[in-house]
């Protein structure tokens, strides 16, 4: 079992259990406990915790910008810095853990801030212009340097935590890993395909007020 991951050691465990439940007295039951159990519900408490956290964020949002569609704007950058987690985690051959959720909703908060930036800068000239499209532009381009300085900043930050340096330095490396894949995917999402989905959305919504 020495140099394992737990999940991958519970797996093996939940299978030998699995298969001798067969042979257990009638009325008798077989429960796996111990540290098991308590990676089990740490990760639940996260994973819910990570989901409330987006569903609390959109709705303080909403109430923010006045508006359903804004919000749901600004939150097309998570997938992307889930995807980053995903990828991050994959290239450092580092398995799914407590740190890495805790980088997850960090990356997450971190996205969304910047997100904000671009799509309230887009909100405003589009007020000024009425154009969708000049808007998206101009929002992506005024807020490249304040939102790449941002991220690159705790990028930066979190690389010494990354390469796990130092005793005991592996245990929180997931967490700075987590927090690097899903900031660069996220910044060039927010940079990119947000303004896009901005000026897509809005002209549609603004030839549907024409008809």
């Amino acid at each position: 079992m020495q140099d394992r991951d737990l999940g991958g050691v519970a797996r093996d465990i939940n299978r030998i259990v699995d298969q001798n439940r067969k042979h257990l007295p009638r009325g008798s039951q077989l429960f796996v406990r111990g540290q098991i159990e308590t990676m089990r519900t740490s990760f639940q408490g996260l994973l819910s915790g990570l989901v409330l956290a987006i569903v609390l964020v959109y709705l303080l949002i909403v109430v923010n910008f006045q508006s359903w569609l804004d919000p749901f704007i600004i939150l097309t950058s998570l997938p992307a810095a889930l995807a980053g987690i995903v990828a991050a985690l994959f290239v450092w051959h580092t398995t799914l853990s407590v740190p890495a959720l805790m980088g997850a909703i960090m990356s997450v908060g971190v996205a969304t801030a910047n997100s904000i930036l671009v799509i309230s800068f887009a909100k405003e000239d589009l007020a000024l212009h009425g154009d969708p499209v000049r808007a998206a532009l101009e929002a992506g381009f005024t807020r490249f340097r304040p939102v790449l300085m941002t991220a690159g900043a705790m990028i930066i930050g979190m690389v010494p935590m990354a390469l796990g340096l130092g005793e005991g330095g592996e245990q929180n490396a997931p967490l700075g890993r987590a927090v690097i894949g899903g900031l660069i995917f996220a910044t060039v999402a927010t940079l990119f395909f947000v303004p896009t989905v901005f000026s897509l959305l809005h002209r549609r919504y603004q030839e549907k007020d024409a008809r």
